[in-house]
């Protein structure tokens, strides 16, 4: 993400996981953020834009932000897995890069977000994350769990890989509020700097 970036690996269930963390400037973290990155199969790494600018987001936060490839992305080790082992690097990524004496962040982009809602769910009680951060979830092609109702989620208006409605579909049985963003595709093409203080706004507000 910049020049201050540091790559490291770590032990995943298919060999070694490739991440990127980013530190607050001149503090301690107040906490510690897991960002998972879209579609593998489709171009998707930890280096797509709009996870980059959700790190920024929360560094600019004062939290570390943690990005990683899933198997068989980069340097990581393995292959596709459909999305189930995907969710098994997160929580590997997750156990071995939290600090349990702060607190948890999730978030995800599109098939990254299935995997944070999924990861989620699957964290014991005692170490559950705070809050999710949900964006332009991939409510249509694969099985989102249930969420916090305290969950931030962001979406395209004009998304032409998950439709709109789908999301509203998803979120309404939870009466999960959706920000919607007016004439905003999938990738949020001309507007992550919107997407960025959208972020920062909704995390302050409900922090």
């Amino acid at each position: 993400m910049n020049a201050h970036t540091v790559r490291r690996m770590v032990d995943g269930p298919s060999g070694a996981i490739e991440c990127a963390v980013d530190e607050p400037a001149n503090t301690a973290p107040v906490g510690v953020a897991v960002l998972c990155h879209p579609h593998p199969q489709h171009g998707g790494t930890m280096d797509n834009k709009v996870v980059q600018t959700l790190a920024r987001a929360f560094v600019a936060m004062g939290w570390r932000a943690v990005r990683f490839n899933f198997r068989g992305v980069g340097a990581s080790a393995g292959a596709w897995d459909h999305g189930h082992g995907e969710v098994d690097d997160a929580l590997a990524v997750i156990s071995t890069l939290r600090d349990a004496h702060l607190p948890l962040a999730l978030g995800g982009f599109s098939f990254g977000a299935y995997v944070t809602s999924q990861a989620a769910a699957r964290l014991p009680e005692n170490a559950r994350a705070v809050r999710l951060l949900l964006v332009g979830p991939a409510t249509q092609n694969f099985p989102m769990a249930p969420v916090p109702p305290d969950t931030i989620v962001i979406h395209g208006e004009t998304d032409d890989v998950v439709p709109l409605a789908a999301v509203l579909d998803w979120a309404r049985p939870q009466v999960l509020p959706v920000t919607v963003v007016p004439g905003t595709g999938h990738f949020f093409h001309g507007q992550l700097a919107l997407l960025k203080n959208l972020v920062l706004g909704a995390w302050r507000h409900t922090s």
